[in-house]
Formats: C-alpha cells, sequence, structure tokens
C-alpha cells in the first residue's frame, strides 16, 4: 500500500541521523537513541539497494545491545562481534540505518516500553505497534527502511506486521542462527523479518535462508487448510474482515478444505506453550534479574515473577503435551499444504490501555493463535490483506516444518 511517508521524517531533537542523510524520526520513536548503531554493506548482493533496522537484541561489533531494558544495557560490554543475521543482510549487499525499540527483555506483545516509550502504529496511530519487535513494526511500516530485522518466540514479529499492515516472517525454528541475539525461550526462539513489499521479504529471506534449503520438500502450496477453530476463537467481526481474503487465498492456491487444529481447545496448547516459555526463560534471564535487580514495567514485572515460580515437573508435564501437539500438526498440516488463520485476535488495542486489559485478556487471546507455529516449530508467514476498524489485521499462512520458501512464493503469487 503506497504511503506518505514524508511527514514522518523529522530530525529528532535528541537523535543523530541513521545515516546517509536519513534521520531518527523523533515522531515514530522507533529508532534507539543511546545505543545507536549503523553500518554499510560488506558485499555486494542481492539485496542492494535496500535498507534495515536491527532489533534492539541483536549484536552489531563495538555497539552495545540493550534488550530493551537500561540495566541490560549498563550492564553489558560492546558486542566483540556482529550476530549472524545482521552479518548475513550486510553481506546480501543491505545497509544498516539504526536500531529499533523493543518490549521490555522482549516479554510483552503490546509494543509499550515503560522505559523507552512507545513506538508509533503509523497505520493507526492512536493504537500500539504490537511487540516485541515493535519499533521495527513501525520503521518499516513508516517507510524508515526496507527491512526490519526482528525476532519471533510467542509472536514478536508476526503481531508488529499484523498491528502495522506490512509482511512478517517467522521462518522454521532452528533454520537461521540465533549466534549473536540474546536468550530468551531457546526452544522457540527465531529470528523473523517484516518488510513493505513481499518482493522485499522474499529477497531477505532468500539470503537469511542460505544453506538450509528446503530439501526434498514440494516447493509450492497445493493445498489451504482453514482453521475452523482459530477463527472461532477470534470472533464473528475479524471473521467476517478476513473473509475475502480467506477466499482470495482458496482460490489462488484452487483447493482447501476447514480443519480444526486442536482436539484438545487452543487455550490449552497456550497453556502448554506459556509454561515452558516461563521456564526457559527464567533459565536464560534469572541469574541476572537476581543480580542486577531491575526495574521492571507493569507486566514484565508480574510474567518474571511468575517465570521464577515455573518447577522442573510443570516442565515435564507440558513437554508431553508439547509432544502430543507436534505429532499432530506434523499430520495436520504435512508439506504442501499451508494451515490458514486470523494473525491476532482483533486490531491493535488503543495504546495505554489498562494494563490487565491488553496483558492478561488480550495477550491469552493471542497466545491462543500464536502458540500453534510456536509449538511445532513451524514457520508463519502474516499477510496484509485484512482491515478492521479502519486498522490492519494480518491473514497468516502457516507450513510444516522446512517450507519456508513454499510460503515465501505463495505469498508473492498473490500480488
Amino acid at each position: 500500500m503506497a504511503m506518505d511517508t514524508a511527514k514522518w521524517r523529522r530530525v529528532g531533537e535528541e537523535g543523530g541521523n541513521v545515516g546517509h542523510g536519513e534521520p531518527v524520526v523523533r515522531e515514530l520513536g522507533a529508532f534507539c537513541r543511546v545505543n545507536h548503531v549503523e553500518a554499510e554493506p560488506t558485499e555486494e548482493g542481492r539485496l542492494a539497494g535496500l535498507t534495515f533496522s536491527v532489533k534492539d537484541i541483536f549484536d552489531v561489533a563495538g555497539s552495545r545491545t540493550g534488550f530493551g531494558q537500561p540495566t541490560w544495557l549498563e550492564s553489558h560490554l560492546p558486542a566483540t562481534s556482529t550476530a549472524s543475521a545482521v552479518a548475513s543482510l550486510l553481506g546480501g549487499g543491505a545497509r544498516l540505518v539504526g536500531r529499533t525499540i523493543c518490549d521490555e527483555l522482549t516479554y510483552s506483545l503490546t509494543g509499550e516500553n515503560v522505559h523507552y516509550g512507545t513506538p508509533l502504529n503509523p497505520r493507526c496511530p492512536d493504537r500500539v505497534p504490537g511487540g516485541s519487535s515493535s519499533g521495527a513494526g513501525s520503521a518499516v511500516a513508516g517507510g524508515l527502511c526496507d527491512i526490519g530485522l526482528g525476532s519471533d518466540c510467542a509472536g514478536s514479529t508476526r503481531i508488529p506486521a499484523s498491528y502495522c499492515g506490512v509482511y512478517g516472517m517467522r521462518p522454521t525454528h532452528g533454520r537461521i542462527s540465533l549466534d549473536g541475539v540474546c536468550p530468551f525461550a531457546p526452544s522457540f526462539d527465531t529470528v523473523g523479518w517484516m518488510a513493505r513489499d513481499v518482493g522485499v521479504l522474499t529477497r531477505a529471506g532468500n539470503v537469511l535462508l542460505a544453506g538450509s534449503a528446503d530439501a526434498g520438500l514440494p516447493g509450492s502450496v497445493t493445498t489451504i487448510l482453514v482453521a475452523r477453530d482459530a477463527f472461532q476463537l477470534v470472533g464473528p467481526a475479524v471473521e467476517r474482515s478476513l473473509a475475502s481474503p480467506v477466499a482470495r487465498l482458496c482460490d489462488a492456491v484452487g483447493q482447501s478444505r476447514e480443519v480444526t487444529v486442536s482436539d484438545e481447545g487452543l487455550e490449552r496448547w497456550a497453556e502448554c506453550f506459556t509454561t515452558i516459555q516461563a521456564f526457559e526463560i527464567w533459565r536464560s534471564l534469572g541469574d541476572w534479574v537476581k543480580g542486577a535487580q531491575p526495574e521492571l514495567g507493569p507486566g514484565v514485572r508480574e510474567r518474571i515473577a511468575h517465570a521464577a515460580t515455573v518447577s522442573k515437573g510443570d516442565l515435564e508435564q507440558q513437554r508431553a503435551v508439547r509432544a502430543l501437539v507436534e505429532r499432530r500438526l506434523s499430520e495436520r498440516v504435512p508439506p504442501g499444504t499451508a494451515l490458514c488463520l486470523p494473525t491476532a485476535p482483533s486490531a491493535a488495542p488503543l495504546r495505554r490501555s489498562p494494563s490487565g486489559d491488553i496483558e492478561v485478556a488480550f495477550r491469552a487471546r493471542a497466545i491462543s493463535l500464536l502458540c500453534i507455529a510456536g509449538l511445532g516449530g513451524l514457520p508463519q508467514l502474516t499477510l496484509p490483506l485484512g482491515t478492521l476498524d479502519g486498522c490492519p489485521l494480518g491473514l497468516s499462512i502457516v507450513g510444516a516444518r522446512g517450507t519456508d520458501s513454499a510460503l515465501l512464493a505463495l505469498a508473492a503469487s498473490l500480488e
């Protein structure tokens, strides 16, 4: 969707340039100021002429990574090497123009960071941009970079892409190296990326996924599986808003059918996801939290406190459920198919909504959709095809493990 981005491009009072005359944008609030970083391409490649931003969890040599948390920033030295994913984009010919704000310790889906502020959602300025890759979604949607490099554990790329009306990709778990990325919940963590244009999304994907081709898997999607239970979960308004995009997707592929994803209920799968995630987060961050005693914001503070209470017994119980989910998904979403579902339970919530509403009730509904790809380690691509209340709403396609390129090709075919 074409948009006039000139109004977003004004020099911030506190920031410097993000490179080659492109100023840090104060009105969007998407870029980090204290640990700003930029870099030139290291080679001429297929991304020549494109720009990208990096979420504040990726190491760039000589710069400090902040993890969306001031105490983390102060307690960590500058990186001695650059994260593999960042190096891949630089090696592909893209230019790094800045580091983007993320949710605190990436443990939120709203994009509201109590320490650094909330990046603007350029498509709906009175609503949150989504998180935790909030600055990336804002910068891409606002035209300040072509590619937003982020991450996705529980939906941290998919949600801001849906809220800000851009394409967003969560790859198959393990396909893109997390070397040089702040650890969070390793069995769910992935690199993610966003773009306004599906061609740019695919070009970035070809670089990031290089060396891990879809060997032996079908090169195209031949059947769309419409997730009946996912659409029932979001309700009639969202279902109506996505009806035309779903029909368009099914027509493009030619063969489709409805399926029930979870016999136990998606809420039960979400419980499994959040329990395992919390245990892994405490294992990754607990020692630092106990030692540094950081001041945490609302929502994040409560989730970190809960993570400290999850026992090994809780973990093992939910790991058994996860094994069942993985088997179920491998049967119901085989190679050559793509599961179709809403990316989010609604359009972006209003900014400054009560924490109990947005961080508890709304988050629980969102995780019930987002946990499907997370539990299965599956690739998911969100398409900016829907609108609700005048704001963007993403429609997602989820593929079998390793079929990332097939999803990208399907998205391109819709253009």
